[in-house]
């Protein structure tokens, strides 16, 4: 083992052995090297102000080279901002905005110990990296049943991890903490669990009550004071999105420093919180009461950065760095919630107005993106193809029963004609199928 690695897993076994014992054999085996090209070039940075030929850029006129076609569409932004290769790690500016918005918005955050927000190819890029440092074959990742498909792809094939999964919603369609606490308590053979913690829900849009947030909250003390080391990772991608009476931050304030046995992760970004899809700018946060852990921590996921991409796109983070920045920033984005809200809540009312009779009910949602309905007597998937080659409307199908639909993405005034049409389609097949 490099002796780099071998100083940091020190250092993580002597700060808090429950940790070390969550890593996987190759986040053990990661490091930073300090020693190398990208250390090398950033002392010449700093100190060769004669001629730097270190860094594989190139320079014309004392800036980095770059083509007119490009910079003629950039010009609000200066060269230096756009071209260069990002630090591993992101823009520090940015980290330090992320890390001033993450406080002002989670309250809870207040006098936790957590680490500088590290910049990630956004958050499914995020999660990789919680795979790849605490996934080993055979861990246990634990998720509802309503879940983001990803999950598998990312720690079920890539890591070899076994997927644990819980109803998301108990008998009062409420979230399932007792499910959780179930499912959390299994491991305790194992001695391990990462737990994904979505809310906003994909697919369903649901977030769960300030009740139902300590229910979770203390579904994973019990298993960490049962023995289980617990991996609690906040996949917060549609964060801020909260339309009515729910939980209006992350868990990841809660988490924060609960049990010498939870390490806290929290997974957000820019990518939709921002309206930035394309831009890939996302976050990996730590949660730690020692500064070392944290530091440790950092040098394990630069590692795995360096390994795998080397560093995120420098234009996108600095877009997203001059919005935070910016006077209008908070007017702007309010303005976008509001249209996001006015949609959740006008499919809301058509849901509940009793037009579309007993053909289907709906899962309980109050935020993000996406609602899910339940069909009754219809097949999900030829409901799917149906609205597709009948009416060419755009749905996805979950298993049997359920139908996402993306309300983000449906003007207010289409929502009616949309859920009028996938109900004419429902009512097709059932007569069908029949």
């Amino acid at each position: 083992m490099n002796p780099l690695a071998q100083q940091l897993n020190v250092t993580i076994e002597r700060e808090n052995a429950n940790v070390f014992a969550m890593l996987s054999t190759l986040g053990k085996e990661i490091y930073f090297p300090k020693e190398g090209i990208l250390s090398q070039s950033a002392e010449a940075k700093a100190k060769a102000k004669k001629f730097n030929a270190t860094i594989g850029i190139a320079l014309e006129g004392g800036q980095p080279m770059h083509l007119k076609v490009i910079q003629d569409t950039l010009s609000a932004y200066k060269p230096k901002d756009i071209y260069e290769y990002a630090p591993p790690a992101g823009k520090p500016e940015l980290r330090a905005a992320w890390r001033t918005k993450m406080l002002k918005e989670n309250p809870a955050l207040e006098g936790r110990s957590f680490g500088n927000p590290v910049v990630t190819n956004a958050l499914t890029h995020g999660l990789s990296i919680v795979a790849d440092l605490f996934a080993d074959a055979g861990d246990a990742v634990i998720i509802p049943n309503k879940n983001w498909e990803n999950y598998e792809l990312t720690f079920g094939v890539r890591r070899g991890a076994v997927i644990a999964e819980y109803p998301l919603y108990n008998d009062q369609q409420r979230f399932n903490s007792a499910g959780l606490r179930e499912a959390l308590l299994a491991q305790k053979g194992k001695g391990k669990a990462i737990v994904l913690l979505n809310f906003p829900n994909n697919p369903t849009g649901y977030t769960p009550g300030p009740q139902e947030g300590d229910e979770i909250v203390a579904a994973i003390r019990d298993a960490a004071e049962a023995g289980v080391n617990v991996v609690a990772v906040t996949d917060d991608a549609y964060f801020g999105l909260f339309f009515e009476d729910s939980l209006h931050e992350s868990l990841f304030g809660k988490l924060a420093d609960l049990h010498p046995r939870v390490l806290a992760v929290k997974i957000d970004g820019a990518t939709k919180e921002e309206y930035v899809w394309g831009f890939r700018v996302g976050f990996i946060t730590y949660a730690s009461p020692s500064d070392a852990m944290l530091s440790a921590l950092e040098q394990k996921t630069l590692g795995i950065i360096r390994a795998t991409i080397s560093s995120g796109p420098h234009p996108s983070q600095t877009f997203v760095l001059h919005a935070l920045q910016s006077p209008d920033f908070e007017a702007q984005k309010a303005e976008k919630y509001e249209i996001m809200k006015n949609r959740a809540n006008h499919v809301k009312s058509l849901l509940d107005s009793g037009r579309y009779g007993d053909v289907w009910s709906y899962y309980p949602f109050n935020s993000g993106y996406f609602m899910c309905l339940k069909l009754n007597n219809a097949d999900a998937e030829t409901v799917r193809t149906r609205l597709l080659d009948e009416y060419q409307i755009g749905t996805i199908a979950l298993g049997e029963t359920d139908l996402r639909v993306a309300f983000s993405c449906i003007e207010e005034p289409n929502l009616e004609e949309l859920f009028d049409t996938i109900f004419k389609a429902v009512q097709e097949v059932a007569v069908l199928s029949k």
